[in-house]
């Protein structure tokens, strides 16, 4: 009964094959820990519910031979459940093996019909036809295992038992005498043992399946946009403790369908605790590669009206009125103009213990009317910038803070050649006191509304923190019971 602990898994389907080796290679890593399956383990009822009405009951059919009636032939049919519950469950953790769900006192009833005759002994041919109703209570014992199959979570579950407290057979609207009952009942309960084994353990493994491939698709949704995406394809098989399970995943960046292949970091697992429900370990490379990635594809443009650029010089306490600004934008008037903010070259992204290291090289470009009215003129100014920042995750919304930040102009347009030292420093100012908190400003808007549209805003997420250190980024956290997923889920197999 895997399916809802992979509700917190995030793998993603790929074509890649997994790594033979027991290394801990990977560029990202998901541990869910004891805590974590307890709370989903509260929901284990409805997909034991789902396997037991999906599994497909065959006809039972056969001959029993019976003294003085001879061979009494047979058959149920229409075989179905109905009013199931489930009393209790389990999980467990068992180190190096296996995931044991134990189910306890699942109760229902099966209904269907009964056909069955034979040849009395004066020569008649008797064929009989009612309908029963079998009151059942069942155990159920599953041991799931997690491969790594072509750097895709797979379940198996080599250990299924089901163990039956009750199993008593009602007939409706019997003519016969209650022999009928007694000669069935009890061979009719044994062959229904078989068949219910087989079928719902069969069941149980097809839908913790259908559940890998329903969460590595929607996972798939969560960590991509547009042509961007991660190749988080596991590089091993998950890892079981008493504590956690585990999943290790490649990382790459994948853009407009094409991968990267690169030698992978090494992860330590004494890097994640078991205290909170869920953590995610980032190497910086991933965040690095995303940057390039949103570069690549135009993303890191920021387009503005003349009046646009002064509200928000004015809204961040800029003072537009001072000699240094008048004297910059004196060739280019604000009402007419047209300001776009974009990166030279790629951004470079590094975690360390203060702070989440962004370094670009921002270029501000100015589009102005000609006096004589052909065409326009542009003026610009280049800056290398580096910050520091740090990131929180509160009431459903990111949110950035600057630690630090350095700034150091490295051109500038023939409108500022040469220009004073107080035009330089007014750049500086510009950049320091309004570009950079718009800038993050906007990042905090627009991630979380890239993240809400994938549904993350639906998740009940407890204190979460997101931690850096040298070289990683770590996201640690516990979280309510995820509906929403089960819901869509359970949809799915409707």
């Amino acid at each position: 009964m895997l399916a809802l602990t992979l509700l917190s898994l995030s793998v993603l389907a790929s074509a890649h094959a997994c790594s033979a080796d027991t290394s801990y290679a990977a560029g990202i890593v998901c541990r869910i820990t004891k805590p974590a399956l307890l709370v989903l383990n509260q929901e284990t009822a409805k997909v034991i519910q789902k396997a037991f009405q999906r599994a497909h009951y065959p006809d039972i059919k056969g001959e029993k031979s019976v003294m003085l009636l001879g061979g009494v032939k047979y058959g149920l049919h229409n075989i179905q459940i109905s009013h199931l519950s489930v009393s209790s469950s389990q999980v467990e953790l068992m180190e190096a093996k296996s995931i044991d769900v134990s189910i306890r006192n699942a109760s229902g009833i099966f209904k269907g019909t009964l056909n069955y005759g034979y040849t009395s002994a004066w020569g008649l041919s008797i064929e009989q036809s009612v309908d029963f109703e079998i009151d059942s209570s069942i155990d159920l014992q599953i041991n799931t295992q997690l491969t790594c199959d072509s750097g895709r979570v797979r379940t198996d579950a080599p250990d299924c038992h089901l163990s039956f407290h009750k199993l008593l057979l009602h007939l409706q609207g019997e003519r016969e005498p209650g022999w009928i009952k007694r000669l069935f009942t009890n061979f009719i309960s044994f062959t229904l043992k078989l068949v219910l084994k087989g079928q719902i353990c069969k069941e149980v493994n097809v839908i913790s399946n259908i559940m890998a491939d329903f969460v590595q698709k929607r996972a798939a949704s969560i960590i991509s946009d547009g042509d961007i995406g991660v190749d988080i394809s596991l590089t091993r098989s998950p890892v079981i403790t008493a504590t956690y399970l585990e999943s290790h995943h490649k990382g790459y960046l994948l853009y407009k369908n094409t991968s990267e292949d690169l030698p992978l970091p090494t992860f330590s697992p004494t890097l994640l605790g078991d205290g909170r429900m869920l953590y995610f370990w980032f190497s910086d490379h991933v965040l690095d590669n995303l940057a390039k990635a949103a570069f690549q594809d135009d993303q890191l443009v920021l387009s503005l009206t003349g009046a646009e650029f002064k509200d928000i010089l004015e809204s961040r306490g800029f003072n537009t009125n001072q000699q240094a600004f008048l004297e910059l934008s004196s060739n280019f008037p604000t009402g007419l103009a047209q300001v776009t903010v974009h990166c030279l070259k790629r951004p470079r992204i590094s975690c360390q213990s203060r702070g989440i290291v962004v370094s670009s090289s921002v270029a501000v470009t100015f589009f102005s009317p000609r006096a004589d009215g052909q065409g326009s003129q542009a003026h610009s100014f280049q800056e290398e910038v580096s910050t520091t920042i740090q990131a929180s995750y509160s009431k459903k919304k990111l949110f950035l803070s600057l630690v630090e930040s350095w700034v150091k102009p490295t051109s500038a347009s023939s409108v500022t050649e040469g220009s004073s030292e107080s035009m330089q420093s007014c750049i500086e100012s510009m950049v320091t006191t309004v570009g950079i908190p718009e800038v993050m400003s906007r990042f905090e808007v627009v991630f979380t509304a890239l993240m809400n549209s994938k549904g993350l805003d639906l998740f009940d997420i407890i204190n979460p923190e997101i931690i850096t250190r040298d070289g990683f980024l770590l996201l640690q956290m516990d979280f309510g019971f995820p509906e929403h997923l089960l819901v869509d889920f359970l949809q799915t197999l409707s």
